[in-house]
């Protein structure tokens, strides 16, 4: 039987990928482990090995397409195995029984979700016809409920018909207007009164301009339009569902940096020397890492993620840092980063952030932490307010130090002052630990010998 190669899911947010480059063609023959192909995720490169030995057949995964995740690219054959055609092998790799009973499950699944979330309206629930359940992913039917489309108008780009999100945009900007959504209340059947039914009107809620709408504000030939790609599209999605269902709450401190750039240039002229180049060459950004995470380590209440269920408060503080890369960014993590030297942070920080452009992360290495960094410093930015990205609770936007005037010892000085502002997820934490955080922070930049011992 043909070993089945598959599209893997290799991002938390990946619901399609595209392949590359294929290092094999058709009908060559790959041990176990070889790397076959290459998938380009909006946020990296990943290599896919064999998952087993023989010889490659049934290619259906072409480069450059969107392909959704657990869909087959191709087969691997047993030497002297007879060729199928692509319809054949996934029938041998799936035995008719068990495709029954998964699909069974499957629409058995999505009954009882239906059953559980009534609000869920008719466009997530609807079944066809037929009688068979519409096909449509979970970002579809969430989209297609928000919109007010019926998934059974829309006609389905994916496998087997399946309904994706960009049917549902489609769908969304060839609509114009949006149905108002009845409620019903149903008054307690008496023998005076009967049970009757009130249909309620109830205002949806507008909808964005359509693309034509916004074009036609322009004149035709003074613009050039630049299709998203795929990492601009899961950033104004993923940021805008931050904006929509986490209540931001911002403080904002100022900090002097004297102190830390005297500190940091005694550190860069003593760094011993490696291969003939220093070992190691500190930026104001290691430093603000480092007094971060050991800001949330004195204040462990902060270094949380909210979850439904439950509060997680983490053991160790994992930093986030924002990485500008061509079409959008990434937020590589420095793991564990109070029990890191201010050069490991450094030297970390220049690996990732190399990685991050060259598009080669591994998951782990921009999935997850517990707080992040943003900083617009280096580009004159004074201050600003940064969106949260779950699963992190704060993070830190980082302005440029410059001179400003201050009062000490009741006297007019001036000082490099840097203002910083948290973000902070108002769900778990509120503005009182949000204060304290920021409070232990300024101790350590203006106090960075601390941040040594």
């Amino acid at each position: 039987m043909p070993v089945e190669v598959i599209l893997p899911k290799v991002d938390m947010d990946m619901a399609t990928g595209r392949i590359s480059s294929w290092f094999f063609e058709e009908g060559a023959t790959v041990a176990q482990g070889d790397v076959l192909f290459e998938i380009e995720t909006d946020k990296a490169a990943m290599e896919i090995e064999a998952p087993a030995s023989g010889v490659l057949r049934n290619v259906t995964g072409k480069v450059g397409v969107d392909i959704p995740v657990g869909a087959p690219v191709a087969w691997i054959y047993a030497a002297g195995e007879a060729e199928a055609d692509a319809a054949t092998a996934v029938a041998q790799a799936t035995p008719p029984a068990e495709t029954a009973k998964a699909a069974a499950s499957a629409l058995d699944a999505g009954a009882q979700a239906c059953a559980a979330s009534p609000a869920a309206g008719p466009s997530s629930c609807t079944g066809s016809p037929d009688g068979a359940a519409v096909r449509a992913s979970p970002l579809a039917r969430r989209l297609a409920r928000e919109a007010g489309l019926d998934l059974l108008s829309i006609q389905g780009s994916g496998p087997r018909g399946r309904v994706v999100e960009k049917d549902v945009v489609a769908a969304k900007q060839g609509s114009a207007v949006q149905p108002e959504v009845p409620v019903t209340a149903a008054q307690p059947a008496t023998a005076a009164a009967p049970a009757i039914s009130t249909p309620v009107p109830v205002t949806p809620l507008a909808a964005p301009a359509s693309d034509d709408q916004i074009k036609r504000l322009f004149a035709a030939g003074s613009y050039e339009e630049i299709p998203h790609d795929s990492m601009r599209m899961t950033i104004a999605r993923r940021l805008t569902e931050a904006k929509q269902t986490i209540p931001h709450f911002y403080v904002t401190v100022d900090c002097e940096l004297d102190a830390l750039l005297k500190l940091r240039a005694e550190l860069n002229a003593d760094a011993p020397e490696k291969d003939g180049q220093p070992a190691y060459k500190l930026s104001v950004n290691d430093m603000v890492i480092k007094a971060l995470a050991l800001a949330l380590k004195a204040v462990p209440d902060a270094n949380v993620s909210w979850t439904e269920g439950a509060m997680l408060k983490h053991k160790q503080a994992d930093v986030g840092v924002a990485v500008s890369i061509p079409g959008g960014l990434i937020t590589p993590i420095v793991r564990g980063a109070c029990g890191k030297t201010l050069s490991e942070i450094s030297n970390a920080m220049k690996d990732l952030a190399a990685r991050a452009k060259a598009k080669k992360l591994k998951p782990e290495e921009y999935q997850g932490g517990t707080t992040a960094v943003s900083n617009l410093g280096m580009f004159g930015v004074k201050d600003f307010a940064a969106i949260v990205n779950p699963p992190h609770a704060t993070i830190l936007a980082v302005g440029a130090g410059e001179p400003r005037p201050v009062v000490k010892a009741g006297q007019l000085a001036i000082a490099t002052v840097m203002s910083v502002t948290l973000s902070t997820d108002h769900r778990a934490v509120d503005g009182a630990l949000g204060a304290e955080l920021l409070r232990a922070f300024k101790g350590y930049i203006e106090k960075p010998m601390t941040m040594l011992v």
